[in-house]
């Protein structure tokens, strides 16, 4: 499911009213505990959580005109979808991730390889993904993501 705006504003605006107070708490939690230097913003038509061009000008490698992606939120059909590269690319941060949650969430963890689903937004473990935020500062992030292109 497509975001229904063009400005991060718009994206907050447009979610669905039985998810949006959900939504925004979460943005808001993701952007109080984002490491300097990242920025919210549109990565791929919807909300993210990026390395800003100014920053890291070659962009994401696989469409160098987006900022390279860090995290990400999406509104989808049946949950909130929260997206973290870093736990993707670090089995450490992952392994950290998995045990941490039950600790924070009674949902069973319903999780992609880097997408974590939200189907009911009173589960959703703020204080978690708050500290998920701080993990990984932006250098550790793009040192880790060349690592992974040179291989």
């Amino acid at each position: 499911m497509k975001a229904t705006g063009n400005t991060v504003e718009e994206i907050l605006a447009n979610v669905p009213q039985d998810r949006s107070e959900a939504f925004n708490k979460l943005h808001q939690t993701i952007v109080q505990n984002l490491p300097e230097g990242f920025e919210a913003g549109i990565s791929y038509g919807g909300l993210g959580y990026v390395v800003p061009h100014h920053i890291y000008p070659v962009g994401y490698h696989c469409k160098p005109i987006e900022p390279l992606p860090f995290a990400g939120l999406a509104s989808q059909k049946n949950s909130i979808n929260f997206y973290h590269m870093g736990i993707y690319m670090d089995q450490s941060l992952m392994d950290w991730f998995v045990a941490a949650y039950p600790k924070h969430s009674k949902q069973k963890l319903d999780m992609g390889k880097s997408c974590i689903r939200f189907k009911k937004t009173e589960d959703i473990p703020y204080q978690l993904i708050g500290e998920l935020m701080q993990k990984m500062s932006l250098k550790q992030w793009v040192e880790l993501y060349e690592s992974k292109l040179k291989k």
